[in-house]
């Protein structure tokens, strides 16, 4: 089954008198840069298309005078709240209000520096409106019977701010929720920073009288030197099909050579991905989008070097595994609770320049081939942690 589309939409309308001097055409810059222009943009969300529940304006007064603290501050982003975490050993996390993306997780070193694991970039959109894609976002499709009978489906895309634990010493956790169509979905989104780890986790609990079937994907974009210097290790073993990539608001598309920068998922997989279904054990096995039957494949590489392009979901993954980046030459475990699909990408090494925009590897914790289905009055958590080794 596939991921919802249009899900976390972050566009962001930039004034016409600041387009061709902050946003030029294929403009792009890791998002840190772009906080120093905040003050210029303006937020605009647009509501689901289904089912909607209304967006309630962000008082950062408010914000400042109940939550600073803790070990977290705000900082004003165009409109909408950027919240940063950061611990007295150096760890540091940022998360967007109330979309709920994480843009920033910054580790500290064994050589006492701090590195950036996250990948995120702002790049301008058709309209001139700001495109925030990578980081951590959340992907989901909730679908359930309404009185009638009737199938409702709705994707979560505002997220509040509700409590906030911990201290700089220790850890922090913020924690966000999110009601569904009358109030009958109950979302909590618990952010987790740690001295040496970075975890996302989801509560979902169904008030429906009838079961509730969740599809999607948490997606993590962790940048690296170049995938062709970026090897997977513990997947050895382990079952997995070759799939088109996932489509969401957030994640990044590689360079084609038509387009150009600036391509989306929504373009034809096959003019991003020529060929693509190339089993990278061999090169030998290919499919095309319209193809009925999936490609399935067993893990034969213990040490996988991810240089070719793939996208791929393991149905029967270690709970967790590595990713070691030899140009950076820095490691990070990523960990997985709930989820039974893990998937992996990689947009390959070819015309891609080191430490660029498209040099990052993308890791899911998933539900797209088998649905999550939760039954009535029932609690279902799941969620992903990035682990830092490196200390």
């Amino acid at each position: 089954m596939a991921s919802s589309t249009s899900l976390f939409c972050s566009n962001f309308f930039i004034p016409k008198s600041t387009r061709n001097t902050l946003l030029p055409s294929q403009f792009c810059l890791p998002f840190s840069s772009y906080i120093q222009y905040n003050h210029q943009y303006k937020r605009f969300f647009p509501l689901p298309k289904v089912a909607s529940v209304p967006y309630q304006p962000i008082n950062f007064d408010y914000l400042q005078q109940e939550f600073n603290g803790h070990g977290v501050t705000f900082e004003e982003v165009g409109g909408s709240c950027m919240a940063k975490m950061e611990l007295k050993n150096g760890s540091l996390a940022t998360i967007l209000i109330p979309s709920g993306l994480i843009t920033s997780y910054k580790a500290p070193m064994w050589h006492g520096g701090k590195v950036e694991l996250l990948h995120t970039a702002v790049s301008e959109g058709e309209f001139g409106d700001a495109i925030i894609q990578g980081g951590v976002s959340l992907n989901f499709n909730f679908q359930v019977n309404d009185d009638d009978g009737d199938k409702v489906s709705w994707s979560p895309t505002n997220w509040v701010l509700h409590n906030i634990k911990g201290n700089a010493e220790e850890s922090i956790q913020v924690e966000l929720i999110n009601k569904g169509p009358d109030s009958k979905i109950g979302l909590k989104y618990i952010v987790t920073l740690e001295k040496d780890g970075l975890g996302s986790e989801l509560e979902i609990s169904n008030s429906n009288s009838s079961p509730l079937q969740m599809t999607g994907s948490i997606l993590i974009h962790l940048t690296v030197s170049t995938p062709e210097a970026t090897y997977a290790i513990g997947l050895e073993r382990s079952n997995y099909y070759i799939r088109p990539p996932f489509e969401s608001e957030f994640i990044l598309s590689p360079p084609s050579k038509d387009k150009g920068l600036g391509q989306t998922w929504k373009s034809s997989v096959k003019q991003l991905f020529p060929g693509w279904g190339t089993n990278n054990q061999n090169n030998e096995v290919e499919r095309s989008q319209s193809d009925s039957e999936d490609t399935i494949g067993e893990e034969t590489d213990s040490y996988k070097q991810l240089k070719e392009r793939i996208s791929l979901v393991y149905t029967d993954a270690p709970r967790s595994f590595t990713l070691i980046d030899r140009g950076r030459r820095n490691s990070v475990l990523v960990g997985r609770n709930g989820f039974d699909e893990t998937y992996l990408f990689s947009p390959g090494s070819s015309g891609i320049e080191s430490y660029s925009k498209y040099a990052y590897i993308c890791v899911g914790q998933a539900a797209v081939l088998q649905p999550i289905v939760l039954s009535s009055q029932n609690v279902w958590k799941g969620g992903q942690y990035l682990h830092n080794p490196n200390l």
